[in-house]
């Protein structure tokens, strides 16, 4: 699995237990094969957006004007939440989480949702 379908599948996890929490690592264990749990950075990822959901949705909060983190979709929120924490591991340079996080958006998301991610992430 090369690191797009690895963000991409730490994006569902992330999505996953936002709809419906649960133990994170059921989510982890159910959706990437033991071979691909090698790869610790996706796991970070998926740890630290958990873990620091709040502290992101503060930062995604001043960047979103008249709107806010809860009223935007599961998804957008998974994205969303995975950059900031991308950004917080500070192992990836910010151009590519930000491209990482469009292509998600404009896979799994509205057709302008796209946009949304760029800017908010642009301006972290």
């Amino acid at each position: 699995m090369n690191r797009h379908e690895a963000r991409e599948k730490a994006m569902i996890v992330v999505y996953q237990y936002l709809l419906f929490p649960r133990d994170i690592n059921e989510l982890i264990e159910n959706n990437f094969e033991n071979h691909d749990k090698q790869d610790s950075y996706v796991l970070d990822i998926i740890h630290s957006s958990i873990e620091n959901k709040d502290r992101y949705e503060g930062y995604i909060n001043q960047v979103l004007k008249d709107w806010s983190f809860s009223r935007l979709g599961y998804i957008e929120q998974s994205i969303l939440l995975n950059g900031c924490s991308e950004f917080d591991l500070k192992q990836t340079e910010a151009a590519v989480i930000i491209d990482e996080s469009i292509l998600m958006a404009k896979k799994y998301c509205d057709p302008e949702s796209y946009k949304l991610i760029n800017g908010v992430l642009d301006t972290l």
